[in-house]
């Protein structure tokens, strides 16, 4: 193709929007576009990202969480849930799962893959702490995606579930809830997805997007996995 061609389709479709050469690591260039999504705040959580797993029965199912933590080395996000819920049976089935976080005002999308662990307790400790009062009691009182009869029943076996805590009408009405200690429940806590596959997005004029995709290899280590290093390229959109 004749360079005055190749440099007028460029200009038509917009320059580059990932670096070249391409990072070996993809989380610093994701941390840093989580890091401007939250100092931009152009959404009310930039930190929303959808999680898909597979059901025992090989049912697909896709939520939205909120990513709680970034961990670049070695390579992970975290986020919390009810491990009774549907979601956390499909990943005590089969440990593996997609997400992705999509920020539509830079037009940019990251999706990650690979195998899931749960948090230690002390990590997951520590985050439930630093919940307000009211997420603390609903992580007892909800017994995540089960039936129930009404509302009004949600209300009842909350109140029932605050008393078995010792948390009194009185106490809330004191408005010393926040000082109440709520330990967390033995079924509600983090899991971890370990990145096997990142992709990093752009949107682009003409749909013509830039992707690129890093891939590694992770090996079981205990409740962890050892990395290999990361192999890139760019795809097509």
């Amino acid at each position: 193709m004749p360079d005055f061609l190749t440099e007028s389709l460029s200009d038509a479709y917009d320059d580059t929007m990932l670096p070249t050469p391409l990072p070996a690591d993809p989380f610093p260039l994701f941390q840093a576009w989580f890091d401007e999504a939250h100092a931009k705040a152009h959404q009310p959580n930039p930190n929303a990202m959808t999680v898909a797993t597979i059901d025992p029965e090989g049912t697909p199912s896709a939520r939205i969480v909120l990513c709680k933590a970034i961990h670049p080395d070695p390579g992970r996000v975290v986020f919390y849930t009810n491990y009774k819920g549907r979601k956390g049976r499909a990943l005590a089935a089969n440990p593996h799962a997609a997400v992705i976080f999509h920020w539509d005002h830079p037009d940019r999308q990251v999706r990650i893959e690979g195998p899931v662990t749960r948090s230690p307790a002390e990590e997951s400790d520590a985050y439930f702490k630093t919940r307000a009062w009211q997420s603390r009691l609903g992580a007892w009182a909800s017994d995540q995606s089960e039936p129930i009869a009404s509302r009004e029943k949600l209300f009842e076996q909350i109140e029932q579930r605050a008393k078995e805590l010792g948390i009194t009408k009185e106490m809330l009405a004191d408005d010393t809830a926040g000082d109440i200690e709520i330990p967390r429940p033995p079924h509600w806590g983090g899991f971890r997805v370990w990145a096997k596959r990142v992709e990093l997005w752009c949107g682009g004029t003409g749909r013509v997007h830039d992707r690129a995709e890093w891939t590694r290899e992770l090996t079981p280590a205990g409740d962890e996995f050892d990395a290999g290093n990361w192999s890139r390229t760019r795809v097509q959109p």
